[in-house]
């Protein structure tokens, strides 16, 4: 194999294992089951209320197909787009538990650095349609309705869906890595 070739396929291999060999992706899914549950009881029972905006469930489906960096690139910008609606001007009107809300963003902040330390921060790859549904999202309810403790209820239901779905994908990640680690255990014995 000449010099050339090996380089090229070393950086191929390391641009793979990039995603798949972040460790922090193992501390994921505590800080996910974290988030989920300060969501869930920082309010009172989740609205029953649709949302004006249909969930982006295709979104999800067809980013599930996509390479490694893209999903968790995908992750972290909607971890950033949630966090973003909570950072909204006008949260006096809700009464959720303030120490749970707090709490619950600073869960959010460190899924958000901890996926930084696994993705260029400069990859921004499908972030035009995820950013569109965040705003759509924001100006049908939290705007329309100048910041009601309705549209803040759900705003809340619908980030109880994205972390789940989140929360999905990132599984997803952990099991193939796993088992692409196995693939490759098996082949050298």
């Amino acid at each position: 194999m000449t010099s050339w070739t090996r380089l090229i396929l070393v950086l191929l291999c390391s641009a793979v294992t990039q995603g798949l060999g972040c460790d922090w992706l193992r501390h994921y899914g505590h800080l996910s089951n974290i988030s989920l549950t300060l969501v869930q009881v920082m309010g009172g029972q989740l609205t029953d209320q649709e949302s004006p905006v249909p969930f982006p469930y295709r979104l999800y489906e067809r980013i599930k197909k996509d390479e490694v960096e893209s999903q968790l690139v995908f992750i972290r910008d909607s971890l950033e787009l949630i966090a973003g609606l909570y950072r909204h001007d006008n949260r006096s009107s809700v009464t959720w538990d303030t120490d749970k809300t707090e709490r619950f963003l600073m869960t959010i902040d460190r899924q958000t650095d901890g996926l930084k330390s696994c993705v260029s921060t400069h990859s921004r790859k499908n972030m035009s349609r995820q950013r569109r549904y965040y705003r759509r999202l924001e100006k049908s309810t939290l705007y329309r309705t100048g910041g009601s403790p309705e549209s803040w209820e759900l705003i809340r239901k619908e980030t109880k869906l994205h972390l789940e779905q989140l929360d999905w994908l990132a599984s997803f990640l952990v099991d193939s890595s796993a088992a692409s680690r196995r693939r490759s255990t098996e082949t050298r014995h």
